[in-house]
């Protein structure tokens, strides 16, 4: 499993899993499910369980989209490395 940290926000990536290139963010206590976009762009994925908890509050998630979206390389090579 690939992981790092950025501005307080734990992301991973995890060997064999599905498309499209994907990581999760772990930040107080939530879990944000990112995909990685062609367009070199972070986005929530479209899943119930892209939030966890669903009722996490809106800045924690926006800081951990924000994060990713600053160190979109990083997380790339992460997808790349947990899946070559």
């Amino acid at each position: 499993m690939g992981s790092f940290q950025f501005d307080g926000v734990t992301f991973r990536a995890y060997p064999g899993d599905h498309d499209p290139p994907h990581v999760y963010g772990r930040y107080q206590g939530i879990v944000v499910i990112l995909e990685l976009g062609n367009d070199r762009r972070v986005r929530l994925a479209e899943r119930g369980d892209a939030i966890l908890p669903p009722n996490a509050k809106r800045n924690q998630v926006q800081h951990v989209l924000n994060a990713a979206n600053s160190c979109f390389d990083s997380l790339m090579v992460k997808w790349e490395e947990a899946h070559a």
